[in-house]
């Protein structure tokens, strides 16, 4: 097949700067999916961390939900274990109830 001189000269300047723009169009979209998933956990925790302690500072109690254990509620609050043992001293912390309220503060 014998092309056009034209399709030649064409081709020679076009693949170069397809290749070009496939490589960052890659690069862009790889930083731009590192940078969420590794910024945007780190930002979510952080802002979870800070909601959380400012929920806890205002919340006096915790309902107990499904699956709750003394550890897992001393994350979401941002209050100790000990801590949480001292506030509620009648509490099993082997038999928590779903539904049930822990004293986050005095």
């Amino acid at each position: 097949m014998i092309r056009p001189p034209m399709a030649r000269k064409l081709g020679r300047y076009l693949a170069p700067i397809a290749l070009v723009a496939v490589i960052v169009a890659t690069f862009l979209v790889v930083r731009a999916g590192l940078s969420r998933s590794h910024n945007g956990a780190s930002s979510r925790r952080r802002n979870h961390s800070v909601a959380t302690l400012h929920a806890s500072r205002r919340k006096v109690f915790y309902v107990i939900q499904s699956g709750d254990s003394l550890s897992t509620i001393s994350v979401k609050t941002g209050v100790s274990v000990p801590a949480l043992e001292a506030l509620n001293p009648s509490v099993d912390p082997n038999a928590l109830q779903t539904g049930g309220r822990l004293r986050l503060r005095r």
